[in-house]
């Protein structure tokens, strides 16, 4: 179970104090210990702070929650997760910030609800790799991978052209701006695709979902194209947490993310985070309660650095999480790409893998139908991908999953903190 963060702790001795980088809601993010029990967390949160209205996720089919039925609620409940995004006056925060500081009341922490977005940037310049008298003659001998008539790069460098596998049998669930449901590249695939932002359906207006759904799990064979998924036999679930202009909150992903549990998805991917430093006790919590639900949530690093201008920059909310993959960017030489952020000196900041992210073709909303893009959040679907590919060739899952993919990572002559094991590579 997790421990109580008492470094996270406001002067007050209240709940976790926002980052100065955060853009919130007035939300607040309420997490419950496990051995609270979830028949009493809504009579808790009533006993507690007055808390009358509380819709639950366990309510609604698959836990679906409706976010726009739960808009009327004072409490929105994820019963398998243990956490609640709870609107609270002055008087109600103040008492469950009082019941976080109690070792005696199932409830762990109280942060602010953040703000997140879609992590592409048009930032194209790699020449953030660093180089050292011990690393640089390494870096000369690093091919420059190139798309070709049969696959993009990306597929090349993490050496998806000559595994056997496509991920059967495994449920990959991509919680972002949603799917081009229309797109003819995906035609009797097997998809099922829920809605978490308030007043919109799943279909995506935005263009990020569906790059990051043709990488993840895009087709074997492309009409009159290069291939550019990876895991091409898993079944599909597209979870819309960012609205078309590529902005949600944190209750929209942890219903995304609760939904995608309790459909049994062995992998979650997230390009999406918010560029603050402190880590989030709801999404270290939720990642550590997945990987022993089994479980993988991968998470895009963040965009935030400037390599060239000596900006590092830092891995942002909730990849900073420990129990969460963070993935950097690197670009066709191998080299980091200068967007790509590094690892955040909090504990669990931490890159843990890198993926192709610069220049990446993937499928875009019709009637474009392709494009290409970069980001960690074009990264992160390779490595989705390529988890479900080991997912189905040895069966394991949540943390056995995530040590075999850093195992058989590619090691690159570049820092740990830019690129953690190093490069994702696809099982044979």
């Amino acid at each position: 179970m997790t421990s109580r963060h008492e470094s996270d702790r406001g002067g007050d001795g209240g709940g976790p104090v926002a980052d100065s980088r955060a853009e919130t809601t007035g939300r607040q993010v309420v997490v419950f210990t496990e051995d609270g029990g979830r028949t009493d967390r809504a009579g808790l949160l009533r006993s507690l702070a007055g808390v009358s209205r509380t819709a639950r996720s366990s309510d609604f089919d698959s836990s679906a929650m409706d976010l726009e039925e739960a808009e009327v609620s004072d409490a929105l409940l994820f019963d398998e997760l243990g956490v609640a995004v709870v609107t609270a006056d002055p008087d109600q925060l103040a008492a469950l910030r009082n019941a976080a500081a109690s070792p005696d009341i199932a409830v762990l922490s109280v942060e602010p609800e953040l703000v997140h977005h879609a992590l592409d940037t048009e930032d194209t310049d790699v020449r953030g790799r660093i180089a050292s008298p011990a690393n640089e003659a390494a870096t000369t001998d690093i091919e420059h991978f190139r798309d070709t008539p049969e696959f993009t790069w990306g597929l090349q460098a993490t050496r998806l052209t000559t595994s056997t596998c496509g991920g059967l049998g495994v449920k990959v669930a991509v919680l972002d701006t949603g799917f081009d449901l229309t797109h003819p590249d995906f035609l009797g695939r097997a998809i099922t695709a829920q809605s978490f932002v308030p007043g919109a359906a799943p279909q995506d207006g935005h263009g990020h979902g569906t790059h990051c759904i043709g990488t993840a799990c895009g087709p074997a064979a492309a009409n009159g194209t290069r291939r550019y998924g990876v895991a091409h036999r898993a079944d599909i679930f597209v979870g819309k947490v960012l609205s078309d202009q590529g902005r949600g909150v944190d209750g929209g992903i942890l219903a995304g993310i609760e939904w995608a549990i309790a459909n049994r998805c062995q992998i979650i991917s997230m390009s999406l985070g918010a560029d603050v430093s402190t880590v989030s006790v709801a999404y270290e919590t939720v990642g550590q309660r997945a990987l022993a639900a089994g479980v993988l949530i991968v998470a895009a690093a963040g965009n935030n650095a400037n390599r060239a201008a000596g900006r590092p920059g830092l891995v942002g909310a909730p990849a900073n999480s420990p129990s969460i993959m963070a993935v950097a960017a690197v670009g066709p030489d191998l080299g980091l790409a200068n967007f790509s952020a590094a690892s955040n000196p909090v504990v669990g900041g931490e890159i843990d893998l890198a993926g192709p992210g610069v220049g990446v073709f993937s499928s875009v909303p019709m009637p474009v139908r392709y494009g290409s893009k970069n980001g960690t959040s074009m990264a992160t679907p390779h490595v989705a991908g390529i988890a479900a590919l080991w997912c189905e060739r040895t069966g394991r899952t949540g943390r056995e999953l995530w040590s075999l993919l850093t195992q058989h990572s590619r090691r690159l002559p570049l820092p740990a903190l830019d690129v953690g094991a190093g490069l994702i590579q696809a099982t044979g």
